[in-house]
């Protein structure tokens, strides 16, 4: 069975699964204890936000760890709206985010009077300076957008987009769960002023999570209690996902690269087979600028979901786009979004590699491929 469907979930390296395992036996100790025990904890704790502090290139003060991609990006969006602006926002974004951001989004409008303009992207998913210069305003207190999204894989160009959210004074944030790992995510860079990860994308175990907020800006705690990491978020910290999560991030950082390059002539040689060897075939997301792992794809005349079951047949596991949206029967808010009919949408099937997927793996996925689609579109037998 090949797995191609890392952009929902990765395995967990060995590298961080023996880093945690102390934090689970022995040194089970609670980070906010005062004695031996806890500030062995407190110890590792301060260790794995340096590595992911230095990972950004920021001060270890502005790293807080969260449950995951969607708490980071609840903390930053919320967060950062309601420390500046806590009643009537202008807040930009785009149609094409992650639900965690979008539902935070709708969850400020309906509770706190922000209004929310979404910018909107070309064909492939981009958003371009120009765009979002045009629908800014003076009073913008914050502009979210995505570096790369996690169903076509269409990175933006987050530095010319910050600079032109900080000409009106906005602060920027960018959801970098699906570019981690793959992509430099150092903040002086991509000039945002707050930035957010999941751990279990890049090889750590699910649960845990970063964001990065400016020390400037400032965030309003969306979890309260006990005053942990720095009053940003409340919580018993999750010290063996954290110290897993460090582990994890020196694993990706030091074969990123090298894994990029190899892995994005994989996935274009992949893309040019599927063309050719599947009729109608719409590669969705920009051409070149996107993540080396993600290649997706519509095809009309077929239904999504019955091309991944006879793959899943076939031997291959992939998925039709985000595994938070996973059955649902609206079409994609992503294909959408950047102009594909629904109907089409629906025929929408996503593969995302590991820096372990080869050409021979990805030659056999393309001839499994075009026999399921052709199967599904009633020109073919299983």
């Amino acid at each position: 069975m090949l797995y191609l469907d890392n952009a929902a979930t990765t395995p967990v390296r060995r590298d961080a699964l023996e880093a945690m395992w102390p934090y689970l036996t022995a040194e089970f100790g609670n980070p906010s204890s005062h004695h031996t025990v806890g500030e062995r904890a407190a110890s590792a704790l301060a260790d794995a936000r340096r590595t992911v502090a230095d990972w950004w290139g920021v001060r270890a003060s502005e790293v807080v760890f969260t449950s995951g991609g969607t708490e980071a990006d609840n903390l930053a969006v919320k967060g950062i709206v309601l420390a500046r602006q806590p009643r009537g926002a202008h807040i930009v974004s785009t149609r094409i985010e992650h639900e965690a951001v979008l539902e935070s989004l709708h969850y400020l409008e309906r509770f706190h009077d922000a209004h929310v303009t979404y910018v909107d992207t070309d064909e492939t998913g981009l958003v371009t300076p120009e765009a979002l210069a045009a629908v800014l305003r003076d009073d913008t207190t914050l502009v979210s957008i995505m570096l790369a999204n996690n169903e076509i894989g269409t990175v933006q160009d987050v530095a010319s987009l910050a600079q032109v959210a900080h000409g009106v004074g906005a602060a920027f944030h960018t959801d970098a769960v699906q570019a981690a790992g793959w992509l430099d995510l150092n903040v002086a860079s991509l000039g945002v002023d707050a930035l957010s990860v999941s751990g279990h994308k890049l090889g750590a175990p699910k649960g845990i999570g970063a964001a990065y907020v400016r020390a400037r800006v400032g965030v309003e705690p969306v979890l309260h209690g006990g005053g942990q990491e720095r009053g940003w978020r409340s919580g018993t910290e999750n010290v063996a996902g954290a110290v897993g999560m460090a582990a994890a991030v020196r694993a990706a950082e030091h074969e990123r690269v090298s894994a990029s390059a190899r892995v994005t002539a994989v996935r274009d040689r992949f893309i040019a087979e599927v063309l050719r060897q599947v009729p109608g075939a719409l590669l969705t997301g920009h051409p070149t600028r996107r993540l080396p792992t993600i290649a997706s794809f519509c095809f009309p005349g077929t239904s999504g979901e019955a091309v991944l079951l006879e793959l899943e047949q076939r031997g291959v596991v992939s998925s039709s786009g985000s595994a938070c949206a996973a059955g649902s029967d609206e079409p994609s808010h992503v294909l959408t979004a950047i102009g594909i009919d629904p109907a089409i949408a629906q025929t929408a099937v996503r593969f995302s590699l590991a820096s372990t997927t080869t050409d021979e793996n990805m030659a056999d996925v393309a001839t499994a491929l075009a026999a399921s689609v052709a199967t599904v579109s009633g020109l073919g037998s299983a």
